[in-house]
């Protein structure tokens, strides 16, 4: 692979470019899909609502994210020379610097959302080892810490080797996964389930309960553009929409299947009461010891998986956006085997610096959870807002178009519009903490966007983007604010 004006570290004109078929890209959006979220469901569901609020919001989350899955797909036929997904969309739609903070935005997302992967799998140790406590204590990061590095160096190898062992955890990860809800329908019970229908007294209105759980159902669903933003290594470019709305598909039922089916096996107070992973304390509940067990192995093998694809896209980020001159030409470097190894290693980093963090939560594997849900919602909006632009025929940035796709002005316009105003509804209901944190976040990376405009000898900011600037900053400076007088906690 030739680099954009820069040689490959290690690569020659002759490097190669792994090229993953339709399989093998329905299993990265899969096994980006299912990781510690859908172990977590039973107790994030239970302290928000019962089995009614659970039903309408698995309807908004499925539909929603359907949407958002039909956008990816289109945009995938429509804007082949488009690689990286989400933040290629942002890009082409609203400019380079809104596509700088889409680009680190999901980064960043990917990198958090690693951490909660670790803390979740110490949490599970600690039930038998309480020194790791709730994957929060020193020596749980400690041990987290090497689990980081270990991966950095097996990714290291190659991103085709990395695939492959992704495909086959992929399918040891759901196994157990079908076997927890076949195993609580069995073993339901039909008057704890009425008992949770409308949900207990703590729960609040319908309303307040569906909003409670829309952060939950957005981190589960992240992954769904795991086929776009692998994109530029698709043997066919059709087979990256193909991808996602074939995995989507099949984690929807997955996911809610095993939300619905826990209510029936205890009170939900019960449940809000568990400890994570709240998936094995319920089986528990139903077949003794041996099914807390089975989970708990079986949520280890899902999220070291779960983490592998994800820290092979969140790299593929930082080094397409590079190639692009959208982050700094450090990060277009990659290996004869087509590893992007700087923005690995920086991916990594930001783990790490997030996973230190974690020490200092109240509740480490819920905040790393809200906030990669939160930090995602803006590249999404972005993505679908370009799908917005597209179908109405308003594309600031025309390239090729693929021959093969049939126009349907109607039906893109459609799913466009309804995914945009599903993530503008998720914004809302993360609520202003998670919105200012975010900011907290976005406004410093600023400094890498600067960095590659002084590289480029370019002008840092034009005028609109002085104004995005400005309105990240002051979003920060609320944000720490915030944090310091004691409005919003970590």
């Amino acid at each position: 692979m030739t680099q954009d004006g820069t040689a490959q570290a290690g690569a020659g004109s002759g490097a190669r470019t792994a090229k993953l078929t339709l399989p093998t890209l329905t299993m990265m959006v899969v096994g980006s899909m299912v990781g510690a979220g859908v172990f977590s469901l039973p107790r994030r569901f239970a302290q928000e609502t019962g089995v009614a609020g659970a039903l309408i919001a698995w309807v908004i989350a499925g539909t929603g994210m359907l949407m958002l899955a039909f956008v990816f797909q289109r945009l995938a036929i429509r804007k082949p020379d488009l690689d990286a997904g989400v933040y290629a969309y942002a890009k082409a739609g609203f400019g380079e610097y809104l596509g700088f903070f889409a680009a680190f935005g999901y980064w960043a997302s990917a990198c958090v959302g690693n951490v909660t992967y670790w803390v979740l799998i110490m949490s599970t140790i600690g039930a038998i080892a309480p020194a790791l406590g709730e994957g929060d204590t020193l020596i749980a990061v400690v041990l987290s810490s090497f689990g980081l590095w270990g991966f950095f160096l097996l990714i290291r190898r190659g991103v085709k080797e990395a695939a492959a062992i992704n495909r086959i955890v992929t399918i040891a990860k759901v196994v157990p996964i079908l076997f927890f809800v076949v195993l609580a329908l069995f073993y339901l019970k039909p008057q704890v389930f009425a008992d949770n229908f409308g949900g207990a007294d703590y729960a609040g209105s319908l309303f307040s309960q569906v909003r409670g759980t829309m952060l939950a159902t957005v981190f589960v669903f992240l992954g769904v553009e795991g086929a776009s933003v692998y994109s530029r290594h698709a043997e066919r470019r059709e087979d990256v929409g193909r991808a996602t709305i074939l995995g989507f598909l099949s984690v929807f039922a997955v996911f809610a299947s095993v939300t619905i089916v826990s209510y029936g096996l205890m009170p939900m107070g019960e449940i809000a009461e568990l400890r994570q992973p709240s998936m094995a304390g319920v089986l528990e509940s139903a077949v003794g010891t041996w099914g807390k067990v089975f989970v708990s192995v079986g949520l280890i093998v899902s999220v070291l998986g779960a983490y592998l694809a994800w820290t092979l896209m969140a790299a593929e980020v930082l080094f397409v956006a590079a190639k692009d001159d959208d982050m700094p030409r450090f990060l277009r470097k990659a290996t004869d085997a087509d590893v992007p190894v700087p923005a690995l290693a920086l991916t990594t980093m930001l783990s790490q610096v997030v996973l230190v963090v974690t020490m200092f939560s109240d509740d480490a594997f819920n905040f790393a959870l809200d906030l990669t849900s939160a930090l995602s919602l803006i590249p999404f909006l972005l993505a679908a807002g370009y799908a917005v632009k597209l179908a109405l025929g308003r594309d600031s940035a025309p390239g090729p178009t693929s021959a093969a796709l049939t126009p349907r002005k109607g039906s893109d316009l459609t799913f466009a519009a309804l995914a945009t105003l599903y993530t503008a509804f998720l914004l809302y209901a993360a609520g202003l903490k998670f919105v200012l944190v975010s900011f907290i976040v976005y406004a410093p990376a600023t400094v890498l966007f600067v960095m590659a405009r002084r590289e480029q000898g370019r002008k840092l900011f034009s005028p609109a983007e002085l104004v995005i600037l400005a309105v990240s900053i002051v979003g920060a400076l609320l944000g720490v604010i915030a944090l310091a007088v004691g409005w919003i906690s970590l």
